[in-house]
C-alpha cells in the first residue's frame, strides 16, 4: 500500500497549485496542477521555479 502525498510550501497562482512532495527516490520534487474542471493538467518540476513558472505560464484548454 502507497503513502499518502504530503506537501508542503504550497502555493496558489491563478488555477494552479504549486507544492513541494517527496518523490518515490526521497528527493524533495515541485509539483504544479490545475484546479480547474475538466482541465487535468499537472507535472513534476525539478525546482520550484520552474513549477512557478509552468503555473504562471499555464492555460487551460479544457
Amino acid at each position: 500500500m502507497s503513502r499518502p502525498e504530503r506537501f508542503t510550501n504550497t502555493a496558489r497562482i491563478g488555477p494552479v497549485e504549486v507544492g513541494d512532495h517527496r518523490d518515490r527516490h526521497g528527493r524533495t520534487a515541485t509539483v504544479a496542477a490545475c484546479t480547474a474542471p475538466r482541465c487535468g493538467w499537472s507535472n513534476d518540476y525539478a525546482s520550484r521555479s520552474a513549477a512557478e513558472l509552468a503555473a504562471r505560464t499555464h492555460t487551460c484548454t479544457a
